[in-house]
C-alpha cells in the first residue's frame, strides 16, 4: 500500500475509502467490507450524516483504533473558534474516539471569512492538544489559501477537492505542493460525472477504456492509479463489495508516462461540484447533531 507523509511527518494511506452520500443505514457494512478489503484510510463529515456509522463499523472490525487512520469534516454551520471546537466533540462522539487522525474544515466561507479563520484557529488549539493528528481544509480555491496563511500558524496538511480525468484544478494543485500541502481528490475516479445531469461520464471514455484494455484493468483502476502515480490521496466511494474489492486493487501495474499524459489531456475544466465561491451560511447552512 502506497503511503504518503503530511508535511508535520504524519504519514497516511494514499489511498482511501470515502462515505459521502453513503445512507447510514449502509455505512457499516460498507466501512466494514472496505475494512474487510485492506483500506486502512476511511473518510466522512459532519455533513454526510454517518459518522456515528463509521465509528461502529471501525469499532467492530476488530482492527486495532492505530491501524485506522480517520479523517472528518467540520460543516461551515459550526464555523467559530468555540463552536469548531465543539464541532470536534460532536464528531468524535459520533466516531466513539478520542483522537481524529485529520481533521479538514469542509469549505471556505468567503462571505464570512472571519468564521473560517476562527474555525482554523480552532483547528490549530486542537492539534496543539494533540485531539487530533493533523489539520487541513477541503475545497479551498488558491485565493482561501492565501488569506488563510496570512494569519495561521499552521500550514494545511491537506486539501481535499474535487479532481478526477475530467476537472484536474492543476492551477490549485499547484498552489498547494508549493505550500507542500497533499492534494487529496474527492470523486477521484469521477463518479460525480455519473449522477450529475449533462455530459459525458470519466467511466466511458475512449482514452481511459484503451488503457484499461492495454493493462486488463477498469476505467476505475486506471484513474486511481493515475492519481497514486502523480502523488495524490485519493478517496473512491462505494457501496458495492466488487466496486471496493476493485477500487483497492491498483498496486499491481503501472501506467506509463504517455499514459499519465493521454489522461492529463482530458481535463475538460468543468466543475461538477459546488462552486467553492457560492457557498453561504444562507445556502448551505444547516444544523450538525450533537453526539
Amino acid at each position: 500500500m502506497t503511503v504518503l507523509t503530511l508535511n508535520n511527518g504524519v504519514t497516511l494511506p494514499a489511498l482511501g475509502f470515502g462515505v459521502f452520500q453513503t445512507p447510514p443505514d449502509e455505512t457499516v457494512a460498507s466501512v466494514r467490507t472496505a475494512l474487510e478489503t485492506g483500506y486502512r484510510l476511511v473518510d466522512t463529515a459532519a455533513a454526510y450524516g454517518n459518522e456515528r456509522e463509521v465509528g461502529r463499523a471501525i469499532a467492530e472490525s476488530g482492527l486495532d483504533r492505530a491501524e485506522v487512520f480517520l479523517e472528518t469534516k467540520v460543516w461551515i454551520s459550526d464555523y467559530g473558534y468555540d463552536k469548531t471546537l465543539h464541532a470536534f466533540d460532536k464528531s468524535a462522539g459520533k466516531l466513539g474516539v478520542e483522537q481524529i487522525d485529520l481533521l479538514l474544515l469542509h469549505q471556505a466561507l468567503p462571505s464570512r471569512f472571519d468564521l473560517t479563520l476562527e474555525a482554523y484557529r480552532a483547528l490549530e488549539t486542537l492539534l496543539a492538544d494533540g485531539k487530533v493528528r493533523a489539520i487541513g481544509v477541503s475545497n479551498f480555491m488558491p485565493e482561501h489559501l492565501d488569506r488563510l496563511l496570512e494569519t495561521a500558524s499552521v500550514v494545511p496538511a491537506v486539501n481535499q477537492i474535487e479532481v478526477h480525468p475530467y476537472f484536474q484544478q492543476r492551477d490549485l494543485q499547484a498552489v498547494d505542493a508549493a505550500h507542500g500541502i497533499l492534494t487529496q481528490a474527492w470523486s477521484p475516479i469521477g463518479g460525480i460525472t455519473s449522477y450529475r445531469e449533462g455530459g459525458a461520464r470519466t467511466f466511458d471514455d475512449p482514452e481511459i477504456l484503451a488503457i484499461a484494455e492495454a493493462h486488463g484493468r477498469s476505467a476505475a483502476q486506471v484513474m486511481l492509479r493515475w492519481h497514486l502515480q502523480e502523488g495524490r490521496s485519493a478517496i473512491p466511494k462505494s457501496t458495492k463489495p466488487a466496486r471496493i474489492a476493485e477500487n483497492f486493487d491498483v498496486a499491481g501495474f503501472t501506467l506509463t508516462d504517455a499514459e499519465l499524459a493521454a489522461i492529463d489531456a482530458l481535463d475538460q475544466g468543468v466543475r461538477r461540484g459546488p462552486d467553492p465561491a457560492d457557498i453561504t451560511l444562507e445556502t448551505f447552512g444547516r444544523d450538525i447533531p450533537e453526539a
